[in-house]
């Protein structure tokens, strides 16, 4: 509302300065004192003066609807991007499987600023254009209603083309969006998995990729660049025309007397001061435009709800108890069925080894439990109580979890460990404390900074058992009354994996142990051992009743003890 103000009191000014060049030359023109060379002068000064001074209260209320109409959009950029950014945190597991990073990155940079340059640039011209036309159309009809008809007989055909171009920049500006977002994909990706594209000697045909995508994205900018091109030469021809149909048919009109001469030079200005308002008609559609294209693509976002959903926010106390009802679940973007009604049971104190093949759903069941998934059918119950009915965030916090893929952020390992605890005010006696239990103190006490040492990206510049090592201790710094470890022990040796086990198993009693493996070595300890095969439960018991069935367990086994010996 400040700004609409001040934009009305700026153009005031504006429009204000015409008037008074029109009515200084008619009194020029009709006044026979100003004969002589100081009075010119005089006048010249008082002109100047004036003039000068509705220049600086314009530009002085200018500045101030600059300072409120784009301070505003920057706000909004703020608040839309925080939206956004809460928005995808919300969002579950299955709607990450469904969307590409990059094109979620787009949507956030890209999109946003898009929008903002309409709430921003966008919404102040426009505004000032609704303001200036219909104070200088005023203006005008008050000096000459006829001549100002003759003047805007343009305007019809620029509305036509707006009208007619606007359609065209929506479709080319969403084609445009669309490209940015594969664009920022692939350059994400060739990023991300820079190591393997370099191990395959693969740089030629991803910058190939990237290469054919940009030519992509620069032919569809180019078709909306060209126009933009044809349209902002086309508005200063048809306000060319309005300024030479004022000197004409004004000049014949001073001829009849039916004008003054001051009222040709005040039509002349205010045709002026309409040029840039119109000519910036096209860039402020281009404007408009992208932003509906990318305010589209950021609803579609915004719109989107969580399949996971978590209803009940009273506090929920983990007491231990997990139990699976004949579960299933199938992936909806793949439609693999990756569990087939399974049912099983873990108590407090206890811990549950899930071994199986790659692929026979052992992270599924993980997924289903910290319900990053509902099943498909059956029940998961905690505590006795249907999952879906217990506060999720509640039950998650009570949980630490190691994930099959290590994520480490690019911060200090002190930082990476503390991410994990609920309570920030942690002593570096605590850190010493988890990573002893991890087995990876040794190894931080190496580095020249220690605890500060500062991680690459994904904790590039740690071995891979370094990165496992770091990420239990990450979970055990919360002291979780769940523990899951999610095959995370694969790039350790079997004695530092011994050494972690034994660890972890002096606190089993206060908490349930989830573990998923597929070596043999990482389970045998187990109090339940279920083996999984293509998403079935076919064996349970423990390490030695298992051996004893002679059936799948037994056999694997055999077989990696056999892989250990050679």
């Amino acid at each position: 509302m400040l700004g609409i103000i001040f934009t009305i009191i700026s153009n005031y000014f504006g429009v204000k300065m015409p008037v008074y060049v029109k009515d200084t030359v008619d009194k020029f023109m009709n006044n026979t004192e100003f004969n002589s060379i100081e009075n010119i002068l005089i006048l010249s000064a008082t002109l100047g003066g004036i003039y000068m001074l509705l220049s600086l209260l314009k530009g002085f209320f200018l500045f101030l609807m600059r300072q409120t109409i784009i301070v505003m959009s920057r706000f909004i950029e703020f608040d839309l991007k925080n939206e956004i950014f809460t928005q995808y945190q919300q969002l579950d597991t299955a709607f990450y499987k469904k969307n590409a990073t990059g094109d979620l990155m787009n949507r956030i940079s890209e999109d946003v600023s898009q929008v903002r340059m309409y709430l921003g640039p966008g919404v102040m011209y426009t505004i000032n254009l609704i303001v200036l036309f219909v104070m200088v159309i005023y203006q005008m009809v008050k000096i000459s209603p006829l001549l100002t008809l003759y003047v805007l007989l343009p305007l019809p055909v620029m509305s036509f083309l707006i009208y007619k171009v606007s359609t065209r920049m929506n479709l080319l500006s969403k084609k445009v969006q669309e490209e940015q977002s594969l664009l920022s994909t692939i350059a994400q990706e060739s990023f991300a998995g820079i190591r393997v594209i370099k191990a395959y000697s693969r740089e030629q045909e991803k910058a190939g990729g990237f290469t054919e995508s940009s030519l992509n994205y620069k032919k569809r900018t180019m078709s909306l660049v060209l126009v933009n091109a044809l349209f902002m030469p086309t508005m200063l021809f048809l306000i060319g025309l309005s300024t030479i149909l004022s000197i004409y048919l004004g000049g014949l009109m001073v001829y009849e007397k039916s004008i003054s001469l001051g009222s040709i030079v005040a039509f002349i200005f205010f045709v002026n001061n309409l040029t840039w308002p119109f000519a910036s008609i096209g860039w402020v559609t281009s404007i408009i435009q992208r932003a509906s294209a990318s305010q589209k693509r950021i609803n579609e976002f915004l719109e989107v709800k969580s399949d996971v959903v978590s209803e009940n926010s009273s506090q929920f106390d983990f007491n231990g108890k997990i139990e699976f009802k004949n579960v299933s679940f199938t992936y909806e973007n793949t439609g693999i069925e990756a569990i087939r009604a399974i049912s099983f049971g873990v108590d407090k104190g206890e811990t549950l080894a899930i071994i199986g093949k790659t692929g026979s759903g052992k992270s599924s069941i993980l997924s289903l439990l910290m319900r990053q998934f509902d099943p498909t059918t059956g029940e998961i119950l905690v505590d006795g109580v249907n999952i879906k009915d217990i506060n999720l965030y509640s039950f998650r916090d009570q949980a630490g979890i190691v994930p099959q893929e290590v994520f480490l952020f690019s911060d200090s390992i002190a930082n990476n460990l503390k991410f994990g605890s609920l309570n920030k005010d942690i002593s570096e006696q605590m850190l010493i404390e988890v990573t002893q239990q991890a087995h990876v103190y040794h190894n931080i006490n190496d580095f020249p900074d220690k605890f500060n040492t500062i991680l690459g990206e994904r904790g590039v510049n740690l071995s891979g058992g370094q990165k496992q090592r770091i990420s239990i201790a990450r979970a055990l710094i919360r002291d979780p009354k769940l523990l899951i470890l999610d095959d995370c022990l694969s790039a350790v040796d079997t004695e530092t994996e011994e050494i972690i086990l034994t660890n972890l198993k002096k606190a089993q009693r206060e908490r349930t142990t989830i573990i998923v493996s597929h070596r043999i070595s990482t389970v045998r300890n187990a109090t339940k051992i279920i083996v999984i095969d293509k998403g079935q439960i076919i064996e349970v018991g423990n390490h030695t009743t298992l051996l004893n069935e002679n059936g799948v367990y037994a056999e694997m086994y055999a077989k990696q003890l056999s892989d250990e010996t050679e």
